[in-house]
């Protein structure tokens, strides 16, 4: 059974609260339709925010987690449209696995990089991100928007279906969270990831294959990206890679740090990323009803994420280790 400590109650509390006054003052919060598209959004950034989770425990952090997401998911759309590709008009089952090999091959690039050059994960991942969207849209990808091909009914199902009216998306977030919750608490491998982030000089003189695991962390990353990508596509039948310079990637690592997972590595799990999913889905959806603008949206994130940080830091402070390679 999972205990939630103090700042973890906290969290709960706020989204609660949040949730209740929005509920209250907004007059189209706490409506059907409303509530749907909440559930959604909120498990489409609840996916991004597990990947990012497996990553940040392993004391490392990954930015490219958007470009992978969009290009992955619109190279598949490509390869499987005859009218942009008609020399590939691969069955669209063949071209999403076509996309999991070409993400599967540049995440565990930027995972070499990482664990066997010893690059800080913030810059390769930051780099790689710029990578994977320009080598997708100049070698594959001709247009922002890429539609869906009409063998994709399962994937749209997936999307924007529901199973005894809980919408599908929600069922695969929750799904996923408690695979990888087996994963990380079960198995020697979690164990190793969590070793890895609390000490990874520790983890390989106990004999932790500390390097292959690190590769392996951001393939998994990677790859659960992609499955966001995949529904975020499901929903709406298109993707646009137009998105790879938006901000999400900060509401993903909003959802983490304000979850309760400690960027010093080693702590935390998918209750902190279904807390944090939870509040900052919330916010989110209750400052669109709002019309604030998107300026204002991204200081209020802003500030709540240096707030989140700050904290962090205080409750879960770095090691001698960490401070001298300036990893995050």
């Amino acid at each position: 059974m999972i205990k939630l400590r103090n700042q973890e109650l906290i969290i709960l509390i706020v989204t609660v609260v949040i949730f209740a006054g929005f509920s209250i003052f907004l007059d189209k919060f706490f409506s059907t339709g409303n509530l749907l598209t909440l559930m959604r959004s909120v498990s489409i950034l609840g996916i991004l925010s597990i990947a990012m989770a497996v990553v940040v425990i392993s004391k490392g952090i990954d930015l490219s987690l958007i470009a992978t997401l969009a290009v992955g998911t619109a190279l598949a759309s490509v390869m499987s449209s005859p009218d942009v590709l008609p020399s590939f008009d691969l069955p669209f089952v063949y071209a999403v696995l076509l996309g999991f090999l070409f993400t599967a091959i540049l995440c565990a690039i930027t995972g070499i990089l990482v664990a066997y050059w010893d690059m800080a994960s913030v810059f390769v991942t930051l780099a790689m991100a710029g990578v994977i969207y320009g080598l997708g849209r100049t070698l594959f990808i001709g247009d922002e928007l890429n539609y869906l091909p009409e063998d994709a009914i399962w994937l749209e199902y997936l999307g924007r279906g529901q199973l005894l009216g809980v919408p599908m998306p929600i069922i695969c977030f929750l799904s996923l969270a408690f695979i990888m919750h087996l994963v990380l608490k079960k198995t020697t491998f979690g164990k190793f990831v969590y070793s890895i982030g609390d000490s990874g000089l520790a983890a390989r003189t106990a004999g932790v294959p500390v390097r292959p695991i690190l590769v392996i962390i951001f393939v998994i990353a990677g790859l659960v990206a992609y499955f966001a990508g995949l529904l975020t596509a499901g929903a709406i039948s298109s993707i646009n890679t137009r998105m790879v310079s938006g901000s999400m990637i900060y509401d993903v690592l909003l959802v983490v740090v304000v979850g309760g997972i400690g960027l010093s590595g080693g702590k935390g799990g998918m209750h902190n990323v279904i807390l944090g999913t939870l509040l900052i889905g919330t916010l989110l959806n209750g400052m669109v009803i709002m019309d604030i603008s998107f300026i204002v949206q991204n200081l209020i994130k802003g500030i709540i994420l240096l707030i989140a940080i700050m904290t962090d830091t205080i409750l879960n402070p770095r090691d001698e280790q960490t401070t001298q390679q300036g990893d995050i």
